[in-house]
């Protein structure tokens, strides 16, 4: 029986609207009702993760309104968010675990050094689940690190023209002996091109929806 996906979104918008694309675009289909049903909390006023904001209270309250309107299942296209899933599992559903699923995908590219692009949270989540599978994460250095954050902003305020610089941290990673990049932040994927890295490229984002449809249409 098919489940209802339920998706905490709005972290930021524009990464949920691209989660959504490449949820439509996983799923094999021939006519409407061969998709999914989704429903969407698109919140935009969840504290600022990434600034000691305290997110676990609202997520919570977002995923009990989800599981109220019917979801069975939940995602959420937020690296950084997956800090709370506690928060969100108390809901007393499940919660589709982007750290996981981005992981498998680097060990199923063949990647033993898998390089990570994210925040300072996400980096910390990566480093314990990368690890518990067998693999050896590469991070930026701290100045790096800084660089990447100010990017990320800069991607939240709609500047979309900082590819190359995005795509030079990359390159850092790879630099340093990643031999895959992991977008362990959803505005990567907005404006970091593939074709720009000389290894896979690990879109978090992208695993996440190809995971959905697959646990949703069985």
């Amino acid at each position: 029986m098919r489940k209802i996906l339920g998706v905490l979104g709005g972290m930021g918008p524009a990464a949920t609207v691209d989660f959504l694309g490449k949820l439509q675009a996983a799923t094999p289909a021939a006519r409407d009702q061969d998709h999914i049903r989704v429903l969407m909390d698109l919140n935009p006023y969840i504290p600022d993760r990434n600034t000691g904001g305290e997110a676990g209270p609202v997520l919570r309250d977002m995923a009990a309104r989800l599981r109220d309107a019917g979801a069975d299942v939940l995602a959420m296209p937020c690296n950084t968010a997956h800090a709370f899933s506690e928060n969100i599992k108390a809901a007393g559903l499940p919660l589709i675990d982007m750290i996981e699923t981005a992981g498998e995908a680097a060990r199923t590219a063949g990647a033993k050094r898998p390089g990570v692009l994210g925040t300072a949270s996400a980096v910390a989540l990566y480093r314990r689940r990368l690890s518990d599978m067998g693999l050896e994460p590469v991070f930026l250095n701290e100045e790096a690190q800084a660089a990447f954050m100010a990017l990320i902003y800069r991607i939240k305020a709609s500047d979309l023209s900082v590819g190359l610089e995005m795509a030079g941290l990359a390159a850092r990673l790879l630099d340093n002996g990643a031999d895959a990049v992991i977008a362990g932040c959803t505005e990567v994927p907005l404006v970091l091109n593939p074709s720009e890295l000389s290894t896979p490229f690990i879109d978090a984002t992208e695993a996440l929806a190809r995971r959905c449809v697959a646990i949703c249409s069985d």
